[in-house]
């Protein structure tokens, strides 16, 4: 029988640590991300989901004859975004999964 009742208290302990997930997972999906290239040329900001909301483009980076120069701003800046979205997933989420895989 007492097998019974710490099995019931892990279940409990198991559906509060999803809800603790759901809502950090959820508050971390609101945040804003910003990824900047250089000199602040380019500008991408995503939310936690990495759904991309924002991009902004100096215009002084659109060089018809260089259009590599704007590209490579572009994805430095996208880079960097994600990179901090994974970085604080990884921060307020990670001490749930640690030990899990």
């Amino acid at each position: 029988m007492m097998g019974g009742k710490n099995m019931a208290g892990m279940m409990k302990q198991m559906q509060k640590m999803q809800k603790e997930v759901k809502k950090t997972q959820d508050a971390l999906n609101e945040q804003d991300f910003v990824g900047k290239s250089a000199n602040d040329y380019v500008v991408a900001t995503f939310k936690g989901d990495k759904t991309m909301v924002d991009l902004q483009i100096n215009p002084e980076v659109m060089d018809p004859e260089d259009p590599d120069m704007a590209q490579d701003l572009i994805v430095d800046a996208v880079n960097q975004a994600i990179t901090q979205i994974n970085n604080e997933t990884e921060q307020k989420l990670g001490k749930y999964t640690k030990g899990l895989m």
